[in-house]
């Protein structure tokens, strides 16, 4: 007769156990699945922790960026995730992408599309339908505030530049960076993209502002206007 608890990760040889070896190895020698199976602590009748984390992984193709997005309900529906498990894991994913978030405050100004992409993630890159934000820089590109300009449905969002340009004057701003996101996970910018990016841009300088990029951010990745070189089009 088969073992009942070979599944368990208890069965398994201390090395094996992802708590163990974290304690043993330390944690960068740890797959993410096993980080994952520390935070679930058990899995069910027919799974370890770490085969269920392994399934969970395998339904978001194996991408922790498309995984931060599932929601507790979603969690749930594998066997063996309740609503304690699926608060845990839902919650050490938005630390993670906070810590990241949190990098980007604490560095003097704002100086690549990599940051600003790093500063938004955590706002955009996971929602189901699109936001327009903007970013007040001073001159040495010091974030002032961080504003949402618009939302919309899962295709477009309406912007007012009317609204961006007002709301710059009141931060006192000299630098502005846009971002958007797109649900689709894609981050090719529309043909709208470009003209609202060349509008803000042309009002911007009118008003002795600069309008230094426009960001589009998907899933786990980004686009750049001022990368691509459409900024001084």
């Amino acid at each position: 007769m088969n073992n009942p608890n070979s599944n368990s990760i208890k069965s398994w040889a201390s090395d094996d156990r992802p708590r163990e070896k974290m304690l043993q190895k330390g944690r960068t020698a740890l797959t993410d699945a096993e980080l994952i199976a520390i935070l679930l602590r058990s899995g069910n009748s027919k799974e370890s922790a770490v085969s269920l984390a392994q399934k969970i992984l395998h339904e978001a193709g194996n991408d922790l960026s498309l995984l931060a997005g599932f929601s507790v309900e979603k969690l749930m529906k594998f066997p063996g995730i309740g609503e304690a498990k699926a608060l845990s894991l839902v919650a050490a994913l938005e630390l993670g992408r906070r810590k990241i978030e949190s990098s980007v405050k604490q560095r003097n100004s704002i100086s690549s599309s990599k940051e600003v992409y790093e500063y938004m993630q955590s706002v955009l890159a996971d929602l189901q339908h699109e936001e327009f934000w903007a970013l007040f820089l001073n001159v040495k590109n010091n974030i002032l505030s961080r504003v949402q300009i618009g939302e919309g449905g899962t295709t477009q969002t309406l912007v007012d530049p009317k609204k961006v340009f007002r709301l710059a004057l009141e931060h006192n701003t000299v630098n502005i960076i846009v971002c958007h996101n797109h649900p689709s996970g894609g981050v090719s910018p529309s043909n709208q993209d470009i003209q609202l990016t060349k509008k803000l841009r042309d009002g911007a300088k009118l008003l002795d502002m600069s309008l230094l990029d426009h960001i589009i951010i998907g899933h786990d990745n980004y686009y750049s206007f001022a990368d691509q070189g459409i900024m001084d089009q």
